[in-house]
């Protein structure tokens, strides 16, 4: 295998720049440069040279095979963050036998062929680089820590506890088998089969969380929601103005909300209009509104929602700063009245929907689950009417968890996951 190399942190002048190595000729790269191999794990001062030319000074670290990210022989150059250093240090590397530039993601594609990673753990580091807000880096590192493995391996260890007491009436059928098992394996997967079915229900939370809830401020025209939505921004994100209907498609402001990531989304009044084009903004508003995972329905005193609110969305009346504001919570763009409350109210709704996270995160994951639950509530219908095909279906049911960590049946999506990664990682 190659030996690839990268600059591991971020491009751009910085006081302190790494380059990462791995493959069989790490050390030996190492060495070429800077005359010796430090001990594994020991930080080392180093001057790296090139044919007599001095490249830098730099912090050395090596890792030996089995004890590094990717599982192989390692290496780290920490350099001075000049450009035109690292771009020294990687010319000479280049120039070295066997080493090669690393492609996108290929240091955690040797992690996880190696068995240092598993297919969760790889795309849970995926999502830590893309965290933005602390409930984003809290799940991430839960996933990356192995806790989706550590599940699964107690559900393996039940399943094949209950795959083995039925082989092992199959194998001696035409003997007395002193015990009934039937009772001990029926007990094995429904425990496995109610965990399945509650990390199932706490996927849909858990991909809110990664890729952010979406909550829409929805109302008639001229009511003040794209002023509410620049005060929450803290910019100027939408056009505001005393003529109404000025907002004719969906504006949406990424922003985290009390740890959570969100989108907020300002549509077009909600109204009858004969303009073509405002009916379209109208017609986009209220799809965008029912898809959301909370609506703010800003209101004027006396004025009853465009739409239907569902349980836990927040009807707010508008314009607080004028003072003919009664009945109900109220909320100014304007001044700022009303406004901590709003976002208090909002990232209350937003915790408690979080809090039904499960550890599997994503869609795939979703899948492989419930292919494992359908599996098992076929093996409890046949009960021990057919131990050959009870069998077969808590065979059926560890092929899908072994799919959920990239042990089988998953080389069709690794492409697409690593091409996703910064090269270096």
């Amino acid at each position: 295998m190659n030996t690839i190399f990268a600059q591991a942190s971020a491009r751009g002048k910085a006081g302190v720049a790494v380059v990462r190595l791995s493959g069989p000729g790490s050390w030996g790269a190492v060495r070429a440069l800077a005359g010796r191999v430090p001990e594994p794990r020991v930080a080392s001062l180093c001057t790296l040279s090139e044919a007599g030319g001095r490249l830098d000074e730099a912090l050395v670290l090596t890792f030996a095979e089995g004890a590094s990210f990717t599982g192989e022989e390692a290496a780290e150059l920490h350099l001075h963050g000049a450009v035109a250093t690292v771009a020294a240090v990687l010319r000479a590397l280049s120039g070295l036998p066997g080493l090669r530039p690393a492609e996108p993601g290929e240091f955690t594609r040797r992690a996880l062929e190696n068995g240092r990673l598993d297919l969760a753990q790889v795309e849970g580091l995926a999502d830590l680089i893309e965290a933005e807000t602390e409930a984003q880096r809290k799940q991430a590192l839960r996933v990356l820590s192995g806790e989706v493995g550590r599940m699964v391996g107690r559900w393996r260890g039940d399943l094949i506890r209950a795959m083995a007491l039925c082989e092992a009436t199959i194998d001696f059928v035409d003997e007395d088998v002193p015990v009934d098992v039937w009772p001990e394996v029926r007990g094995l997967l429904s425990g496995v089969l109610a965990d399945l079915e509650r990390e199932r229900a706490g996927v849909g939370a858990a991909e809110r969380i990664r890729d952010g809830f979406v909550v829409a401020i929805v109302g008639r025209p001229n009511v003040g929601k794209s002023t509410l939505l620049n005060a929450l921004a803290g910019r100027e994100a939408a056009i505001t103005s005393e003529v109404a209907g000025t907002t004719r498609d969906v504006i949406e402001v990424r922003m985290d909300l009390g740890g959570l990531p969100v989108t907020l989304l300002d549509t077009a009044g909600l109204r009858d209009s004969g303009d073509a084009v405002e009916r379209i903004g109208v017609e986009r508003a209220m799809e965008r509104a029912e898809a959301a995972d909370l609506r703010i329905f800003l209101v004027e005193t006396g004025e009853e929602p465009g739409m239907v609110p569902r349980d836990g969305d927040l009807v707010v009346r508008g314009k607080a700063d004028l003072g003919d504001v009664v009945g109900g919570p109220a909320v100014s763009g304007r001044t700022g009245e009303g406004l901590e409350a709003l976002v208090a109210a909002v990232s209350e709704r937003l915790a408690g929907r979080a809090t039904a996270v499960g550890v599997v995160t994503r869609e795939r994951h979703r899948v492989a689950l419930g292919s494992a639950a359908e599996a098992l509530q076929g093996a409890l219908q046949n009960g021990a009417a057919s131990v050959e095909m009870t069998a077969e279906f808590i065979r059926a049911a560890l092929r899908s968890l072994d799919q959920l960590l990239g042990k089988v049946g998953v080389e069709d999506i690794l492409d697409d996951l690593f091409a996703s990664f910064c090269i270096g990682k």
